[in-house]
């Protein structure tokens, strides 16, 4: 078995010829006798491609004197471009600096940086091959060894033992699976090391979840330090566990909880838990329908105030004062917070305040965004004693290297509300599983280990950098076209600034000719400005709030941020139903928006595939192309409703219905004028597992109470939470859900996910559930 592989980057030819060439040749070969694997390159540009693709490296020896790859900007040599990407690209990976002859023994003429890159130097003919050899391959071993985080390296070296297993889980490594048919291919399928490393909690060498000791614990808090967190708690069960966990823990009944409205359903569901009497607050919402943060004079502590003393739930609560708030950072589509101002604003209101950050949990990792992520909320940035404690959920699998349903909770703990662990624990013990995935826990030890120093920025860098690129090639195709004056000047735009600002002259630059280094390190080219256009947001604050480029909403002609709207249109889930038959699936589809997410898995080849695709439609659009070859699968499952039709013709009657209906004003409405709300949300959940619940048509629904949340995907917000008031019929919350259902009813194939909404089958009629009335 291979050690790992070692990147030699040397000028010599080891196959050229030569005293030296040959010494090396030894060298190489005395190092794959002992098990490494060799990497050659010949220049720097060489040594970079390598160290770009091959994550496997245990070392690297290193000249000097190595040509410089193509592009360059470092001037010292091509030595030095390697050390330098090998230190924004690994954590201590150890290096060695060959010197080609003996005036490099004058080691003063190096830079003074190089001592602290390289582990050692090698002159390869003062010293025998073996011994040279040698040095790399107990360096490459001492890394090998030390690369691996607490949790997995254990995992490892108990599945090294071969023991035998005599408890749950009743697979016994796999070995009841090879007892079925079914079970073989199971087996077969996923391998053995997943059935042995599927253990329980009775392993107590591995350590314990629910006592967060040994290994696991370990992992814990290496996950502490390398997010930023006073403790870290490994949760099962995704990010949604992990919100229900923080409120069930920091509000209980008959308290009062502030709630942004753009909320995930999992935190109604702590609210129920608990019992909390929420109050919630209202983001703003520009033309496109994208809900957008809350904004300042939503969160200032007097309009708080007054937005608890007006809610009628506060009536029955046990003080006015707010235990806990909960804000979305950052948003379904990339809107994210200054964290230490969030926390600021809410200090007078709260003493416990919850980002749930399930898309977020890189943030830490770039400098793009420093002070936008809950963990900076600490001693260091909010002095005082009304810093409120801070916790953070992070979905690990959504945006980093974790299996699925892997989540973390962070918690940064102030004097003022301080979080005993033991207290805690209770709220995690109740809400996790005696019986752990160890497979999950393992990688989001490894998901730490990968964010851990250089290598974490070097990761994030490269999905902030390909979606930059991304961005810039929208744009620029989209100029290329008009400027052609061959085609229909049209083409897909990106939810963006259009200029950006270069600090050191002030100059404004168009967003598609900004260089990409640029955008990628400063900040304030993605904040949304105060009454700019682009992003159609109100009432926000220079910095409050900023764009993370690696949620790429891309939109469609029909209407602007600001609500204009034209007379043609494309709406999105057209394209999206497109791209969907090309084997593209976005992340989520509005009107005229869709979004897309370029984590650390994207490459160029697979946005550059969005790309054409693209391309593609706009063309089968312009040349108006039958369905039937644009949309096959809609064609067979609806026949009558869409054969003989057109793409344009599609699109274009879409668009007028979404227009004549209002549509995106029905969403900001119902958004931003609340229902009212009548009963707390546990005493609904309680009607209904009891039966004292209906469901009931849009029509008969006026004026009674919801016993479940309706969340309409797009835009996957709720609006409607259990013990608020349907409203009156021509209400904002049932002429929304009235559009919504006569659009699926026009236009089959293409209808909105309307969680918490029964659609009767026979006529399409939304039904909701509703309180029974008391003499029912």
């Amino acid at each position: 078995m291979a050690n790992g592989t070692v990147l030699l980057a040397l000028r010599e030819d080891p196959l050229g010829g030569g005293a030296s060439s040959e010494q090396l040749r030894r060298i190489g070969k005395e190092m794959e006798n002992k098990g490494l694997e060799l990497r050659w390159a010949a220049s720097a540009g060489d040594a970079r491609a390598t160290l770009q693709t091959e994550a496997g490296l245990a070392a690297a020896v290193v000249a000097w004197d190595l040509p410089r790859g193509r592009g360059s900007a470092v001037e010292e040599g091509g030595g030095a471009e390697v050390l330098r990407h090998i230190a924004r690209r690994f954590k201590d990976l150890p290096v060695f600096l060959l010197m080609a002859d003996e005036s490099d023994q004058d080691l003063e003429r190096l830079p003074l940086w190089v001592s602290e890159a390289v582990v050692g130097y090698i002159w390869p003919l003062e010293d025998t091959p073996a011994f040279i050899a040698g040095r790399v391959v107990s360096a490459a071993r001492a890394y090998h060894k030390d690369v691996l985080p607490p949790f997995f390296k254990a995992l490892r070296r108990f599945d090294d033992a071969h023991e035998y297993s005599w408890h749950t889980p009743a697979h016994a490594g796999g070995v009841a699976f090879l007892k079925s048919p079914a079970g073989r291919a199971f087996f077969d399928y996923y391998g053995e090391r997943l059935f042995r490393s599927d253990l329980s909690i009775s392993v107590g060498e591995l350590g314990s979840l629910f006592e967060h000791s040994g290994p696991i614990g370990e992992a814990e808090r290496n996950a502490a330090r390398v997010f930023g967190a006073d403790r870290t708690y490994f949760v099962l069960h995704g990010d949604s566990t992990a919100d229900r966990m923080v409120g069930h823990y920091s509000v209980t009944s008959d308290e009062i909880a502030l709630v942004d409205r753009n909320c995930h359903k999992s935190v109604l569901h702590g609210l129920v838990i608990s019992g909390a009497r929420p109050v919630y607050l209202v983001p703003t919402r520009n033309g496109y329908g994208l809900a957008g943060p809350l904004p300042p004079a939503e969160t200032d502590a007097a309009a708080v105030a007054t937005r608890i003393a007006a809610n009628p739930l506060a009536a029955g609560a046990v003080s006015l004062e707010a235990q806990y708030a909960v804000l979305t950072n950052s948003t379904y589509d990339g809107l994210c917070y200054d964290t230490v101002a969030a926390a600021r604003a809410f200090a007078p209101s709260t003493p416990r305040l919850h980002f749930d950050e399930a898309w977020f949990a890189y943030a830490r990792f770039h400098p793009l965004y420093a002070g936008r992520y809950g963990m900076a909320v600490g001693p260091d940035t909010f002095e005082g004693p009304d810093r409120p404690t801070v916790f953070a959920t992070q979905s690990t699998h959504k945006l980093l290297a974790a299996l699925s349903q892997c989540a973390m909770v962070h918690v940064r703990s102030a004097p003022r509300a301080p979080v005993e662990h033991e207290r805690f624990n209770e709220a995690f013990m109740m809400h996790g599983t005696t019986s752990a995935l160890y497979p999950a826990i393992a990688s989001l030890d490894v998901a730490t280990a990968m964010m851990d120093g250089a290598q974490g920025q070097w990761l994030i860098d490269e999905a902030v950098t390909e979606a930059i690129r991304f961005r810039q090639a929208v744009v620029r195709t989209g100029r290329r076209i008009a400027d052609a004056g061959d085609r229909p000047a049209w083409f897909f735009g990106v939810w963006q600034p259009d200029t950006v600002t270069v600090p050191a002259t002030g100059e404004r630059i168009p967003f598609a000719d900004a260089p990409p280094a640029l955008l990628s390190r400063e900040p304030g080219c993605w904040y949304l400005e105060p009454g700019a256009d682009w992003h159609g947001f109100a009432g926000l604050g220079e910095g409050y709030c900023m764009l993370d480029p690696v949620k790429v909403t891309l939109t469609c002609p029909g209407v602007t941020a600001t609500g204009e709207t034209s007379p043609w249109g494309i709406p999105a889930r057209v394209l999206t139903a497109y791209l969907a038959g090309r084997g593209i699936v976005v992340e989520k589809t509005d009107s005229y928006s869709t979004l897309v997410l370029f984590s650390m898995g994207i490459t160029k080849g697979k946005w550059g595939t969005l790309m054409d695709a693209l391309m593609d439609f706009k063309a089968l659009y312009d040349s108006d192309a039958p369905l039937e070859r644009v949309l096959p699968a809609l064609i067979e499952q609806f026949p009558r409703r869409y054969v003989g039709t057109t793409l344009r013709r599609l699109c274009q009657d879409m668009h007028e219905h979404l227009t004549r209906a209002e549509l995106i004003t029905a969403l900001d409405t119902a958004f931003q004028q609340l229902p009212e709300p009548v009963e707390p949300p546990r005493r609904c959940y309680q009607q209904l597992i009891r039966g004292g619940t209906e469901r009931l048509r849009l029509a008969e629904a006026a004026g009674r109470v919801a016993a479940a949340m309706v969340t309409v995907t797009p835009p996957g917000i709720p609006v409607l939470m259990p013990g608020e008031s349907v409203g009156a019929p021509d209400g904002p919350l049932l002429r929304y859900l009235g559009a919504l259902e006569t659009f699926d009813r026009a236009f089959p194939g293409f209808h909105s996910e309307a969680h918490g909404v029964t659609i009767d089958p026979e006529n399409g009629d939304y039904r909701i559930e509703c309180v029974r009335l008391p003499d029912a």
